[in-house]
């Protein structure tokens, strides 16, 4: 592969990340809390979540209390 090639080939995949903010990670965590989806623990964890965050994002104070266990 050329230097060319290779250098569009990684830049390629260099920008098939997208960066997310807090802000987005608490309405993505309340989103999938709501339909019940495992991988919002995954969000709260990596973000270092909030009950206080979750729960002024819009999520219900019993989803949030069934999550104590990972959140801060």
């Amino acid at each position: 592969m050329g230097k060319a090639k290779k250098r569009s080939f990684h830049l390629g995949i260099n920008q098939n990340f997208s960066t997310m903010t807090r802000e987005d990670a608490i309405k993505g965590a309340v989103s999938m809390l709501e339909k019940g989806n495992d991988e919002a623990d995954n969000l709260i964890t990596l973000f270092g979540l909030s009950a206080e965050e979750l729960l002024e994002g819009g999520a219900s104070y019993e989803t949030v209390k069934s999550r104590k266990s990972i959140l801060k």
